[in-house]
């Protein structure tokens, strides 16, 4: 089956969204949440969620932005160089929240079983999806059972809503990637994070890809590296595999 456009409704409003049907009708129920960066939902990210597809899941790629209304579709490789784009989508990663995205994560989840994906729960995300993902882990302990992040920023920031004050809700298993230099996630944060799951006894990896840099996951952006994107789609899918069943 070809991949759909579906609505869904959230606490408030209509949030537009992709789903990548599994690759067979005897694949796993399980489904997957793909959030996006901070350039929305668009082909690239809708080719990455076919070709997770393509391993049994049910995959959506949901519309965060949804509240801003009408944008983009953006080019990855040079809004934030051009001011009116760059000063666009910082206005909107202000304005949509961690708390509204794990809200809408509900909504997100209930998508995915009216689909069929009545299993167990994937999250990755990528970039701002990153901390999104891992919270929304914690808000839904009991679906959510693996939950990764590639070149996530602010994973253990000073915000109150930053992903490792909520390690103790926490029940899936976490993968962490992070890009070798990462100005949105340093040094200092990835060792905050890794006490913060490990104090409260999240099964979890955390792996620093060398050399990578912030957004190497992603074809259409500038720093894609395609080696580096092919150790990060065997790490995640390995992770699946062995976790969503």
């Amino acid at each position: 089956m070809a991949r759909q456009e579906i609505d869904i409704r959230t606490e408030e409003g209509v949030a537009k969204a992709v789903l990548a049907p599994p690759s067979s009708p005897a694949a796993s129920k399980a489904g997957v949440i793909l959030y996006m960066d901070a350039f929305g939902p668009r082909e690239a990210l809708y080719r990455m969620a076919e070709r997770l597809a393509g391993h049994g899941y049910a995959v959506l790629v949901p519309d965060l932005f949804y509240r801003s209304g009408a944008y983009g579709p953006f080019d990855a490789a040079t809004a934030f160089a051009r001011e009116e784009t760059g000063n666009q989508i910082r206005k909107m990663m202000a304005e949509t929240t961690q708390e509204m995205t794990a809200r809408d994560s509900e909504a997100f989840i209930e998508a995915l079983s009216a689909n069929g994906a009545t299993g167990p729960v994937g999250v990755v995300g990528y970039c701002m999806g990153g901390a999104r993902a891992l919270n929304a882990a914690a808000a839904y302990p009991d679906r959510i059972m693996a939950a990764a992040s590639f070149h996530g920023g602010n994973l253990a920031g000073d915000a109150a809503e930053s992903p490792h004050r909520k390690a103790a809700s926490i029940k899936a298993r976490v993968y962490v990637g992070s890009a070798g230099v990462d100005r949105s996630f340093p040094p200092e944060q990835s060792s905050r994070l890794d006490e913060a799951l490990r104090t409260a006894g999240v099964d979890y990896i955390m792996e620093n890809y060398v050399g990578m840099e912030h957004g190497w996951c992603v074809p259409d952006h500038g720093v894609y590296d395609e080696k580096g994107a092919e150790r990060h789609w065997k790490r995640l899918t390995t992770f699946f595999a062995e976790t969503l069943v």
